[in-house]
């Protein structure tokens, strides 16, 4: 559900606080309330409301009101939710969970694409591999993760799987989350550039078998870097 600017500032508040378990499930919360604490005015409440009932975060009971639920109801593959999550106490659970997925997931896309990627697809990977070894020598993260971000859903998307294709977002939100939250290196390690040029080389030359192995390899990266972060802590 698409929420008007103004409202924006209101839903992130409310959903972080649900996400990070401030407010717990089975909170009963009001309209009144809303407005109040948030200086709105209770059309700007209910339209947050509505929009917090989409990604299944509240529910609208006739005679108890908005009520908070738990995990097991959110849209938990949603942007926001994500967003959200990534920046409460869970973050490290959340990145967990949302790697074990890309792992589960990407491989197999990348090994779609060089099945069905058209001749242009093919052209802008290997494009966007020369540009991401480029920028991440040069230190230019948000450059870096705009060209990440673009390769991994074109890998994605011309997977030949819709359901792949359904989770670019998601990736998307993740690879945004570990930049933004200072946990990539200063530059990309070399090993990373290497698999991203393997994987849109394997895809240009429409080798399933290759394309599947460098990017289980980048996403094993991911996955040891968290846990060895984890271990650290």
């Amino acid at each position: 559900m698409t929420v008007p600017a103004l409202h924006e500032s209101v839903l992130d508040a409310i959903g972080r606080a649900v996400t990070s378990g401030d407010v717990p499930a089975g909170t009963p919360l009001t309209l009144e309330g809303i407005s109040t604490e948030h200086g709105v005015s209770r059309t700007v409440a209910r339209e947050v409301m509505r929009a917090l009932e989409g990604l299944g975060l509240v529910r609208s009971r006739r005679r108890v009101g908005i009520v908070v639920l738990g995990m097991e109801s959110w849209n938990v593959l949603d942007a926001r939710v994500i967003r959200w999550r990534l920046q409460g106490p869970g973050r490290d659970a959340q990145l967990r969970s949302l790697t074990e997925l890309r792992h589960a997931v990407e491989p197999l896309a990348a090994a779609g694409a060089a099945r069905h990627a058209s001749p242009a697809v093919r052209g802008e990977l290997l494009d966007l591999a020369v540009r991401m070894r480029r920028t991440g020598e040069d230190g230019d993260l948000e450059t870096f993760l705009a060209l990440d971000v673009r390769m991994h859903e074109l890998l994605l998307r011309s997977s030949g799987n819709e359901m792949f294709g359904s989770l670019a977002d998601v990736v998307a939100e993740v690879l945004a989350g570990r930049t933004h939250l200072g946990l990539m290196p200063a530059s990309p390690v070399p090993e990373a550039l290497d698999q991203h040029e393997a994987v849109a080389r394997a895809v240009a030359a429409g080798d399933p078998a290759a394309a599947q192995a460098a990017m289980s390899a980048i996403v094993g990266e991911v996955q040891r870097t968290l846990t060895d972060g984890e271990a650290a802590r």
